[in-house]
């Protein structure tokens, strides 16, 4: 099997409901062809380089699988048909794919950034009476400015 990363560029101005239809028929189309689903990251709307269908933005999405060549074939032929789709553009990652190794290093890695993102949690929930006598002494600073600027 081999991986490929396929970046998609959807029209910005469908509704959520069409997105994630869209999304979720690729996520379809390759356990059909035989290949195995890996990875989605949603990139948001960003502005194009230049206008695609004249639009100046465009919606991204990247889509990570393992596979061999009719997967591929499919997911174009998919986004040739779909006037959803402004552009996209695969590529092959790498041409020996371990399809458990990479799974098991996704895991890890949300793992990983749960921990953080929990850690991070905890360390703002010990520490909010800091953050409101900060801004108690912003807002002092400032309305000692105000002062100052009032009597000249």
């Amino acid at each position: 099997m081999r991986r490929y990363e396929t970046i998609f560029i959807i029209d910005p101005d469908l509704p959520e409901s069409d997105r994630t239809s869209f999304l979720s028929r690729i996520k379809e189309i390759i356990p059909q062809q035989e290949g195995v689903f890996i990875q989605e990251d949603l990139w948001g709307i960003k502005k194009l380089a230049y206008e695609v269908r004249k639009k100046p933005r465009g919606y991204y999405a990247r889509i990570d699988y393992c596979g061999m060549g009719k997967v591929v074939d499919e997911l174009e032929r998919f986004c040739r048909i779909d006037d959803r789709v402004m552009k996209y553009l695969t590529v092959q990652l790498s041409s020996e794919a371990d399809v458990e190794k990479i799974q098991a290093e996704i895991a890890a890695a949300q793992a990983s950034k749960t921990e953080t993102t929990a850690a991070n949690a905890e360390t703002a929930a010990a520490s909010p009476s800091s953050q409101p006598a900060q801004q108690d002494q912003e807002q002092s600073t400032e309305s000692d400015e105000d002062e100052i600027t009032t009597e000249s």
